[in-house]
């Protein structure tokens, strides 16, 4: 039986990585999914979820814009007249520490990472609101163990593990559920472009998989299976899920 029939789901940074595994996970699960992605690349998702016989749209939209947010959210409900599950997963990566982070982009980061879950959830609750919906942001296990060179990107997934505990707070007497995963190193493209910009990539890759005890990185689909448990559990709210290979042992 599918987890999530007749669901209509969002996921944002859908168009790869751990966003486009959700979806179509999300899809073979029996929901109808809205991916929305900054890149055009998220209607090869959609695509890919209609020929195995899924329903899906793309809203292409920056999530850090209050009007594009907004839009996403109304697009579709236009479409599919409901909304049960907001996954706020798109963000960015950004270098540095504290002293050698440039400030626009720390702030790029905050507004992508932290501004983007704010608003993409602010104009979904009133609709989560009456199907008794769940949010699952995105974090990142940084927000538990401190990396070097990752100032800003921590301190953003740090903030939206704790935009989750009062989101929860905030609305479980709306019976609407608020959880957060903390996904460790995951071969995503991202991962594989920042690698491959660096001085050494095969030093570099080596690192990232040594970061994780159980000797190799995450994959999107294990990821995904995550959002899935934190979007189905229905005794889960305020929950925040490590899926990291140990690295937070």
């Amino acid at each position: 039986m599918m987890k999530l029939k007749d669901k209509v789901a969002i996921i944002t940074g859908a168009g790869a990585g751990i966003g486009e595994a959700t979806a179509l996970l999300f899809a073979r699960e029996g929901a109808k999914v809205c991916c929305s992605d900054l890149s055009p690349a998220a209607q090869r998702v959609v695509d890919a979820i209609r020929a195995e016989g899924g329903d899906a749209q793309f809203v292409q939209g920056d999530v850090s814009l209050g009007q594009d947010a907004k839009r996403i959210v109304e697009e579709t409900v236009k479409r599919y007249g409901k909304i049960d599950i907001l996954n706020n997963i798109a963000g960015i990566v950004v270098n540095g520490s504290v002293e050698d982070c440039p400030v626009k982009d720390f702030d790029q980061c905050m507004k992508i990472n932290v501004r983007g879950v704010y608003l993409c959830s602010k104009y979904a609750i009133p609709y989560l609101r009456k199907t008794r919906g769940v949010i699952v942001n995105c974090s990142s296990i940084v927000a538990m163990k401190g990396v070097v060179n990752r100032a800003a990107y921590t301190a953003s997934k740090g903030a939206v593990l704790s935009l989750t505990k009062a989101m929860a707070m905030d609305h479980i007497q709306d019976r609407i559920r608020v959880n957060a995963i903390c996904p460790g190193t995951t071969d995503t493209p991202s991962l594989a472009d920042r690698i491959s910009r660096m001085d050494n990539p095969e030093e570099a890759r080596r690192q990232f998989i040594a970061r994780q005890p159980l000797g190799r990185l995450g994959t999107p689909q294990e990821i995904a299976e995550g959002m899935l448990l934190l979007a189905c559990n229905e005794f889960c709210t305020g929950t925040i899920l490590a899926i990291d290979g140990g690295m937070s042992i």
